[in-house]
């Protein structure tokens, strides 16, 4: 019997959605709710939400998500695309939420009612999170939510929150997480905040496994370089893209030292710190998930995905395969059309 791997922090997120691993313990349901105001930005909603919904498909059951009106009617966003909210936001709705989205965008007039402020308010009392995407703080801010927080929201609108709430510090920042409340300026910035939120929540791999999908979507077909994706300092980044650069024929450890200008104790130390693991074992993950993707993506034949990943024979290649996949890698589904 082939004792199971597991990939380290480097590796784990890109093959996340290949590992049906199953979190210890019972799943904690965060329930989202988006309002959508008039005009609201539609890229910057979808972003939000699809990072929530790919959040599923990795870790199903983390997330619930409704869409909201202020009304029972549709809703038109700034696409001029027509949208049905799944139902009224009213009193009753708030407290099953965990998160309020307030979907706001570029030709969303800054008018708030007093239902809306009031309901704001009520959820903000009720220990809901509250989220402002384009000019959604602006709401929140009426509300007077969002004293003493600092936030994000488009330019065009930072003036106008600054003169209804001078107890918050206006960030230029594409998005700010601060505390329970989550403010994007762009559908760009509604991305990361959701990612960034949801590393908070669930840790770093599963952000990665997200990015991997929806992010680096393209790597699928054409190698992304791993390491442009790693946060780690500048001598280890060249060692990991020198790793890159030689699957074929790994290097050994005392060159990969050399080349960085450290000694093969301090590479060890570098690794260990900023990637939790060894660098043969780094190596091995990445050999090993290139080895994955030549198997889904290209037409290569299992004989010459091995030798492209520096694998000595069919029967190693085999047993490391098995041993991080739970399968052979003959069994591996091919994705090509």
């Amino acid at each position: 019997m082939i004792e199971r791997r597991h990939f380290s922090g480097g590796m784990k997120g890109k093959n996340l959605r290949y590992l049906n691993e199953n979190p210890d313990g019972p799943v904690s349901l965060l329930r989202t709710g988006f309002l959508l105001l008039e005009h609201f930005s539609l890229p910057a909603f979808t972003q939000t939400l699809d990072t929530i919904v790919t959040t599923n498909l990795l870790r199903p059951g983390l997330f619930s998500s409704r869409t909201f009106g202020l009304n029972d009617g549709e809703v038109i966003s700034d696409l001029g695309l027509v949208i049905r909210p799944d139902e009224r936001l009213d009193a009753s709705s708030i407290q099953a939420l965990d998160l309020l989205v307030i979907c706001g965008g570029y030709r969303t007039e800054l008018k708030a009612s007093e239902e809306l402020i009031h309901l704001i308010k009520s959820a903000a009392a009720q220990g809901v999170a509250l989220a402002g995407l384009w000019n959604g703080a602006w709401f929140l801010g009426k509300a007077g939510v969002l004293d003493g927080y600092r936030c994000a929201i488009h330019p065009e609108h930072r003036p106008a929150l600054a003169e209804i709430s001078k107890a918050t510090q206006v960030s230029s920042e594409p998005y700010v997480i601060d505390r329970d409340r989550l403010t994007a300026s762009s559908p760009s910035g509604a991305f990361h905040m959701a990612l960034d939120w949801i590393k908070g929540l669930h840790g770093k791999a599963l952000v990665e496994g997200i990015e991997d999908i929806l992010a680096f979507e393209e790597s699928r077909y054409r190698r992304i370089k791993p390491s442009e994706n790693i946060c780690v300092s500048a001598p280890l980044r060249e060692v990991v893209k020198l790793m890159d650069a030689n699957l074929e024929e790994p290097l050994e450890l005392e060159q990969l030292a050399a080349y960085a200008g450290r000694s093969r104790r301090q590479l060890e130390r570098l690794f260990k710190e900023q990637l939790g693991t060894t660098p043969q074992r780094y190596y091995l993950e990445l050999r090993i998930t290139e080895a994955r993707r030549l198997l889904q993506h290209t037409e290569l034949s299992q004989m010459e995905v091995l030798v492209a990943c520096g694998f000595v024979s069919p029967s190693h290649f085999s047993k490391c395969y098995s041993a991080f996949f739970g399968y052979r890698p003959s069994k591996e589904k091919r994705l090509v059309k």
